[in-house]
């Protein structure tokens, strides 16, 4: 029996290993067309990022005034939000290959054409056209992902995909500034050009080609599409324009959010009852997929939010111009670049919500970490906020989206794919809309807070006062009262910066709490029966 024994347990071993499930091997044509697709969402994502960094100087070469050029960005993100959700559907109408082709193609002809633009009207109409096929490639390199990979190497096809999600965001305005000072803002443009025929190439060679199903335009639901791209176009508009226009003390600002709330509601309905919707909102009621796309929205939130909120913050108090800022948010970038990859490889060994969990926490600490600046707050004091940033926010993307997408069906996988990346880009207008008012709202309760303390009744202000006065006087001032007069100016723009200050960390400790309701959602994700990666089981 000793003998046997041995024997008997390495035979059983063999059994065992032979009837281990092992991962279907995806062959290279199926990567390179995951990568292709992925590098377009990349592209598209930074060129939002990268356009953003340089708009003063655009609005100055096409002589556009402040307000006015704000349409440069507005009407790309009107049209990219309205065909997210639109191209599960147009894929299916005019084949994988051809719809991802022809708006790849399309999306670098806009880019050159955007930086040979003579004025305003011409650059907002070529960026809104731009927009809608680069919307076109965000959604169909996450469907691409959930459709052609098998689940057990999905976490790697979504850390690809979590670099154009994450990553580009971060780097975008380093490469926008760098691009701009250096060369010129029309390089912003021309950068997209030669990473762009690489992904054409790709795609062309690895996606396979099937017939049109044009007859699917008469079974569309055009009543949905209709009520959905007047409702987001409008509700992207508000959120756009809202700050600036005073939100609803704007007769325009009232009108469209009535559009917008009518529109939308319409289309939840439409939805709900039509026998072939656009998107399958039905799947929202899976508990993975609806708290994976409440968590996803408020990443959005704090991902493009942060991303807003720190430029402004560098150029408006420290006086940095768009290389510099790019250098202070390379930091939030260069570090993802590291840790994406490893992501697939820690999810085989780690519960996917636990890494997700982590992240949020990292995530949310690195804002909180900005509450307490300071006049001297600049690059060396941003540097480890951003570098904890970076971490969060890469160990975020990828399990999140796996763990939403778990069971997701290949009949199903354009909506959740339009439904999940639609979210993260309203949840970031919404955040936009959302710091931008409160940091101007902010500023004006921390400026009459601080005013109660500079008084002419208090000894410090006034000698402050005289201090300055005579600093104007002894630099060629030679009428006393004029000095004194620009020394209360001055004596106001210090408490207007002060204010400021205390503004932009407000702005920070409300995209900390964005993140600890995402922290939240986590917590009543299901664990996926399989989240794995490299064929682990």
């Amino acid at each position: 029996m000793s003998t046997l024994q041995p024997a008997l347990n390495a035979t059983s071993a063999n059994l065992a290993v032979r009837a281990a499930p092992t991962a279907p091997a995806v062959s290279t044509k199926t990567w390179i067309a995951v990568i292709g697709a992925t590098l377009g969402a990349f592209m598209a994502v930074l060129n939002i990022q990268i356009v953003n960094a340089s708009l003063a100087d655009i609005q100055g070469a096409i002589g556009a005034g402040i307000d006015d050029g704000g349409w440069i960005s507005t009407s790309y993100l009107i049209a990219e939000i309205v065909v997210i959700p639109l191209s599960g559907w147009l894929a299916q109408v005019f084949s994988i290959r051809i719809y991802l082709l022809t708006n790849a193609i399309l999306f670098l002809v806009l880019s050159a054409a955007c930086a040979l633009a003579q004025d305003l009207s011409q650059m907002i109409v070529l960026r809104a056209i731009q927009g809608f096929t680069g919307g076109v490639l965000i959604p169909m390199a996450f469907t691409l992902i959930i459709m052609l990979l098998p689940r057990a190497k999905q976490p790697v096809g979504l850390a690809l995909f979590a670099l154009s999600a994450t990553f580009a965001p971060a780097i975008g305005p380093t490469i926008g500034g760098y691009l701009t000072e250096n060369f010129g803002w029309q390089y912003i443009f021309y950068v997209n050009l030669v990473p762009g025929v690489i992904m054409v190439g790709m795609l062309w060679y690895a996606l396979e080609t099937k017939p049109m199903k044009l007859s699917l335009l008469r079974e569309g639901d055009w009543a949905g599409i209709i009520t959905m791209a007047i409702g987001l176009s409008a509700l992207q508009t508000v959120l756009e324009e809202g700050n600036k226009d005073d939100w609803f003390g704007s007769p325009f600002i009232v009108k469209l959010s009535i559009i917008a709330a009518v529109a939308l509601t319409a289309f939840l309905i439409i939805e709900l009852t039509v026998k072939k919707p656009l998107l399958n909102l039905r799947l929202l009621v899976r508990r993975n997929f609806g708290f994976g796309m409440l968590a996803n929205f408020l990443l959005g939130i704090a991902l493009y939010g942060s991303v807003f909120i720190l430029p402004q913050y560098l150029s408006r108090i420290q006086g940095y111009n768009a290389e510099q800022i790019g250098m202070v948010l390379a930091w939030t970038g260069l570090p993802q670049l590291v840790l994406i990859p490893l992501v697939p490889r820690l999810m085989q060994k780690l519960d996917a919500r636990i890494i997700i969990g982590v992240g949020f926490v990292l995530f949310a600490a690195s804002n909180f970490m900005n509450i307490d600046m300071t006049n001297d707050y600049a690059a060396d004091q941003l540097l480890w906020p951003n570098i904890v940033r970076a971490i969060g926010q890469a160990l975020v993307m990828a399990p999140l989206s796996a763990v939403a997408t778990t069971g997701i069906e290949a009949e199903n996988a354009g909506s959740a794919s339009g439904l999940f990346n639609m979210m993260r880009n309203l949840g970031g207008a919404v955040g936009i809309a959302l710091l931008q008012t409160v940091l101007t709202k902010r500023e004006q309760y921390h400026s009459n807070v601080l005013m109660q303390s500079v008084s002419v009744f208090e000894e410090a202000t006034r000698t402050r006062l005289e201090q300055l006065t005579q600093y104007f006087v002894n630099h060629g001032v030679l009428d006393r009262a004029d000095a004194a007069h620009r020394a209360y100016v001055a004596i106001g723009h210090i408490v207007q910066k002060q204010a400021f200050i205390f503004a932009f960390s407000d702005t920070f400790y409300l995209l900390g709490m964005a993140l600890i309701v995402a922290l939240v959602a986590v917590f009543f994700l299901k664990k996926p029966g399989q989240v794995s990666a490299g064929g682990a089981h």
